[in-house]
C-alpha cells in the first residue's frame, strides 16, 4: 500500500514517514504544494496524507485541482485549523476526511486504512443534452465540441438542468440547490443567470416554461 505524505514541517513529515513504515506502508514525502499535486497526478497512491498550509499551492488546492482533473486518491487532509468551516471547505473541495492537529497517530492509521478499503471515488458520469456536454469530474463544458468557460455558479445552473434534462426545473429548485435553503437573496438572481448561461451557450438551448421554470431544448 503506498502513500504519499504532503507536508513541509520536516518534523512531522519524518515521523508521519517513520510510523506509516512500521505499519507497513510504502510511503514517499512531498514538502511543498507544486510537487506534492504532481506526484499524487502520477505516483499511483493508494491514498494521500495532505497537509492544508503548503509553500506554492496550498492543500485545498492541490485536493481541488486532483478532483477537477478527475483524479479520485483518497485525500485525508491533515490541519491544525480545527474550525466547522475549515473542515467544510476541505471536504467541498474533496477531501475525503479531515483530522486535526495534534491527532492521534492510531486514529490516522485507522482512517487511512477505512480510506484505501473504499478506494477511489468513482467518476461522475459525463451529463450531455442539446448539444452540451458536462463533465463534473474535470469541471469542462462544451457546446458542439467547442469549450465554453463559466463561472462557478454558472457551472452549477447548468449541472442543474441537464441532470434534470427533460424536465422542468423551477426557479426555487434551482435558488435551494445552487444558492442553498435558507440562503436565498433576491430570486431574480435565477433569471440573471439564465441570461449568462444563454449568452455564452446559444438563447435557443435554454427555454422558459412560463409559471413552471426552466428546462434544455431537446
Amino acid at each position: 500500500m503506498r502513500v504519499l505524505v504532503v507536508e513541509d514541517e520536516q518534523r512531522m513529515a519524518a515521523a508521519l514517514a517513520r510510523g506509516l513504515g512500521a505499519e507497513g506502508f510504502v510511503v514517499d514525502v512531498a514538502a511543498d504544494g507544486p510537487s506534492g499535486l504532481e506526484s499524487a497526478r502520477f505516483g499511483g497512491y493508494d491514498a494521500v496524507v495532505l497537509d492544508i498550509m503548503l509553500p506554492g499551492l496550498s492543500g485545498y488546492t492541490v485536493v481541488r485541482t486532483l478532483r477537477e482533473e478527475g483524479n479520485g486518491v483518497p485525500v485525508l487532509l491533515l490541519s491544525a485549523k480545527d474550525g466547522e468551516y475549515d473542515q467544510a471547505d476541505g471536504l467541498d473541495y474533496g477531501a475525503d476526511d479531515y483530522l486535526t492537529k495534534p491527532f492521534s497517530f492510531v486514529v490516522l492509521v485507522a482512517r487511512l486504512r477505512a480510506l484505501m478499503r473504499r478506494g477511489p471515488a468513482p467518476r461522475p458520469p459525463v451529463l450531455d443534452a442539446a448539444g452540451i456536454t458536462l463533465d463534473p469530474s474535470s469541471r469542462r463544458v462544451e457546446v458542439e465540441g467547442a469549450a465554453v468557460d463559466l463561472s462557478r455558479t454558472e457551472f452549477l445552473v447548468l449541472e442543474h438542468l441537464l441532470r434534470a434534462h427533460p424536465s422542468v426545473v423551477s426557479k426555487e429548485s434551482l435558488l435551494d440547490d445552487v444558492w442553498g435553503a435558507g440562503q436565498r437573496g433576491d430570486p431574480n438572481v435565477v433569471e440573471v443567470y439564465i441570461g449568462y448561461l444563454r449568452r455564452k451557450l446559444g438563447r435557443e438551448r435554454i427555454e422558459t416554461v412560463r409559471g413552471s421554470g426552466y428546462r434544455l431544448r431537446a
